[in-house]
């Protein structure tokens, strides 16, 4: 039993690394190889059922109806970014934030829409993983995930600390409203992305693309738009959007990519080379 365990890690090794590039490492970037296993998998994954899945929900839903299932899914996640605020000692965008969430649930019907944003409330966006980052933990090394994509070695924990204030995950459901949920969540993200998957396939190298325009804008949240100008978004709002789907990247981030590509330079509090 004990050699047959060892078989199947290695055989798990083999299939996160070996499809992997047999090339030196990018500085900056020391799980690479493994990054680029997973990737390809999630990948695999995103053509063979959650694009084509996305694309229908895109055509066969009116888009009025789209936004309001959007609007919905947004304001329940929201309150994460209220505790992230509040962790954060942010006090005016907590105070702000709470505002935002009451006008949305009580004139916006729940959520469904957003008058918030009519009447000029900027929408915040924090989680714990900027939390972290804010309190001066290093996020150590970029790292893909399985079916979650981009994330670090701070950031991926993290994400188990933000489903505890989730609404969309606390909310007393049964399971089969609680799947339904997760399940409409993922679609509908992957549709809003369905426009940034041309920039991405004809980058040289797609994994680089994603990796240098997910840090950048990680960098850009943790630091609140204090960022060095080599390395700061040239229009963030291209990027607020970019959450969550596998592997994806937003337009305009990172113009080009080549097989040598190293990351976007750090900042001076960077660990191990990466961003944030």
């Amino acid at each position: 039993m004990m050699v047959d365990n060892r078989a199947g890690v290695a055989a798990m090794l083999v299939l996160l690394t070996g499809c992997a590039t047999t090339g030196p490492v990018t500085p900056g970037d020391p799980l690479e190889r493994m990054n680029r296993g997973t990737y390809r998998f999630n990948d695999a994954i995103d053509r063979a059922a959650l694009k084509p899945i996305a694309t229908a929900y895109r055509k066969g839903v009116p888009q009025v109806l789209r936004t309001g299932i959007s609007n919905v899914l947004g304001h329940l996640a929201f309150t994460t970014t209220i505790v992230n605020d509040l962790l954060q000692l942010k006090l005016t965008d907590t105070a702000a934030d709470i505002g935002r969430f009451i006008i949305n649930s009580t004139l916006g019907i729940g959520g469904v829409l957003d008058p918030a944003t009519r009447i000029g409330m900027r929408r915040n966006q924090e989680d714990f993983g900027q939390t972290l980052g804010r309190w001066g933990l290093p996020s150590g090394p970029y790292l893909v995930l399985p079916l979650l994509g981009p994330s670090t070695l701070r950031d991926a924990p993290a994400m188990a600390a933000d489903l505890q204030t989730d609404l969309r995950v606390q909310l007393d459901l049964d399971n089969n409203t609680r799947i339904a949920v997760g399940v409409l969540a993922v679609v509908n993200l992957r549709a809003e992305l369905l426009s940034i998957d041309e920039p991405i396939s004809s980058a040289y190298d797609p994994y680089a693309f994603i990796r240098d325009a997910w840090l950048q804008r990680r960098e850009f949240q943790v630091r609140d738009g204090e960022v060095p100008d080599e390395v700061a978004p040239e229009d963030p709002g291209e990027l607020d959007d970019f959450e969550g789907r596998p592997d994806q990247a937003a337009p305009g981030a990172i113009a080009t990519s080549n097989a040598d590509t190293s990351l976007i330079p750090a900042s001076a509090d960077s660990a191990g080379g990466t961003l944030r």
